[in-house]
């Protein structure tokens, strides 16, 4: 996978959301080995001590854990992987309806066009 960066953020905290977005979508699925983090790094080119960084924030949320000699894993707890999800999609929609309330919209004219959004794209709002 092709790893860009944004100025301004740092590159850890990318890296960050990029791996939790990874596990939430179950590309890394639960109980999954995550590639070592030399391997990481060098395939996003990055010091691995910045990829060991948000590495070891995952660790200390719980995402993933470390068995010696074995590598890093993806947590089973199905109950933080809900709450990723919950997280990281209260985010996408926050930034979603901060922005439609700026061009103006009105909260029943979002929650139209959501609904105008999922049905046209064959997903329905209320599922």
């Amino acid at each position: 996978m092709k790893w860009t960066f944004e100025n301004g953020i740092p590159i850890y905290m990318q890296i960050l959301r990029r791996l939790r977005t990874e596990i939430a979508s179950g590309a890394y699925p639960p109980g999954a080995k995550l590639p070592p983090v030399r391997e990481l790094a060098l395939e996003a080119g990055v010091n691995p001590n910045t990829m060991q960084r948000a590495f070891a924030e995952l660790e200390r949320d719980g995402l993933v854990y470390t068995q010696r000699t074995s590598g890093r894993f993806v947590t089973k707890d199905t109950e933080v992987l809900k709450n990723l999800r919950k997280t990281l999609s209260d985010d996408v929609i926050e930034e979603m309806c901060g922005r439609l309330i700026r061009l103006g919209m009105s909260r029943q004219e979002i929650r139209s066009a959501v609904e105008a959004w999922a049905s046209a794209n064959g997903t329905e709002a209320d599922e």
